[in-house]
């Protein structure tokens, strides 16, 4: 095991850490260990291509560790009422129609490449960004408005919803090509 897929587990293992420290309203110990787990995010990534040392595992624990984050985070600041249900559901049927696409591409054994789009980037980055602002407001006792983490729940779920009908699009893509392939075949 490299340094980068050490990274991508220590991630996984500090979901239940953020959860556990939501749950208690310990917010200021989640934000560290939050951004904490955000630092192992970037660093990962950076290791292995500075390295040379990316794997196929680090290929899926990376977005693994990712999902799991932001999914326990988003879910748990929903029930806890620090951010809107509505948020959450969208950042959610996201992952799972992008989950849904790719079953559905294995099963009919239609060759496809996973690659990040531009806005699937931005959209984490949000995502992320999101979570942040939540957490700091709920920290550092209200210092600025409710209405900023309002607006990034707003600019968050837009782009949410726009990645995710670029990655269908992607995948409606890959079925008709290997459609025309087969009809020529």
């Amino acid at each position: 095991m490299n340094i980068a897929n050490f990274l991508s587990l220590l991630r996984i293992i500090l979901v239940p850490v953020v959860v556990i420290f939501l749950i208690q309203h310990s917010y200021g110990k989640a934000l560290f260990t939050f951004t904490l787990a955000g630092l192992t995010d970037a660093l990962d990534g950076a290791l292995a291509r500075l390295l040379s040392c990316q794997t196929v595992l680090g290929a899926y624990l990376d977005p693994i560790a990712d999902k799991l984050l932001l999914t326990a985070s988003f879910v748990t600041l929903s029930v806890l009422g620090v951010l809107p249900g509505w948020l959450t559901v969208i950042v959610i049927s996201r992952d799972f129609i992008i989950l849904l696409g790719i079953a559905i591409l294995s099963m009919l054994s239609v060759p496809y490449v996973i690659k990040p789009a531009f806005v699937g980037k931005v959209t984490t980055a949000l995502q992320i960004g999101t979570i942040f602002l939540a957490l700091s407001f709920q920290a550092v006792s209200h210092n600025f408005s409710y209405d900023w983490i309002m607006i990034m729940c707003w600019l968050t779920g837009f782009f949410t919803v726009v990645s995710g009908l670029v990655y269908m699009a992607r995948g409606i893509k890959f079925i008709n090509v290997a459609t025309v392939k087969e009809v020529k075949k």
